[in-house]
C-alpha cells in the first residue's frame, strides 16, 4: 500500500507545471499561449526571459531527483522493494509529460530526465550535459541536443551499476523523451525548427 501511495504521489509531483505556475504567479502570463506552447524551461525562457526559464529548468530537474532520494529513504525506513525509486521516478516523468493539473499536456521531460540521471549516475549526467552543449554549440537546436545527449546515456545503460529494473526504467525515460521530441525532429529535418541565438 505504501508503494502504491508513493507512486501516485510521484506522478502528482511530476504533474506540477512549474512553467505555468511561475508564468501566472510572477508574470501574469500563460506560457502555453506563446512560443511553442510547451510547458518547459526552453519555451518559458523564450517567452518570459532567462531567469524564468532557468527557474523552471531547476524546478523541473528537481522532480525526479527528489522523488528518487525520498523514495530511497522510505525504502530503507519501511523495508520496501529497492526498485521502487525507479518506478516512482518513471511515474514522475510521466506526470511531467502528461500532467493531470494541466489537461495532460506537459513538458518534454528534458530537465526532469537530467534530474533522474543525476540521481542514478552523476558522472553519466555530467557527460550527457557535455554532449548536450557540444551539439547545441554546433547545431543551435535545443531539441536535437536534448535527444542526442539522452541517446548517449541510452548507450551507457547496459554498463550502469544498477538493477535490471533501473536499466529498463532509464531506457523507458529516454525513449519517452525522444518520443516527445518527434515533431521537433521533423522540423529539424525540414530546417524549420527554432534555433537559439545566445550561444
Amino acid at each position: 500500500m505504501i508503494s502504491v501511495i508513493l507512486i501516485i504521489l510521484a506522478y502528482l509531483y511530476g504533474s506540477i507545471p512549474f512553467a505555468l505556475v511561475i508564468g501566472r504567479l510572477f508574470y501574469k502570463t500563460d506560457v502555453r499561449n506563446y512560443g511553442s506552447g510547451n510547458l518547459g524551461g526552453t519555451n518559458t525562457g523564450r517567452v518570459l526571459g532567462k531567469k524564468a526559464g532557468f527557474a523552471v529548468i531547476v524546478l523541473d530537474a528537481s522532480k525526479a531527483l527528489l522523488v528518487m532520494l525520498l523514495t530511497k529513504y522510505f525504502c530503507s525506513e519501511f523495508s520496501l522493494n529497492e526498485d521502487l525509486p525507479y518506478l516512482c521516478a518513471l511515474f514522475c516523468v510521466i506526470g511531467h509529460c502528461y500532467p493531470i493539473f494541466a489537461n495532460f499536456k506537459g513538458g518534454k521531460a528534458v530537465s526532469t530526465a537530467i534530474g533522474y540521471f543525476f540521481a542514478v549516475d552523476p558522472l553519466g549526467a555530467v557527460l550527457a550535459l557535455v554532449v548536450f552543449f557540444i551539439v547545441l554549440k554546433i547545431s543551435k537546436y535545443v531539441s536535437l541536443s536534448s535527444v542526442l545527449a539522452s541517446l548517449s546515456v541510452l548507450l551507457a545503460v547496459p554498463f550502469l551499476d544498477i538493477s535490471l529494473t533501473g536499466k529498463l526504467v532509464t531506457a523507458a525515460i529516454i525513449l519517452l523523451l525522444v518520443y516527445r521530441h518527434r515533431e521537433n525532429l521533423k522540423r529539424v529535418k525540414q530546417g524549420t525548427e527554432s534555433k537559439i541565438s545566445w550561444m
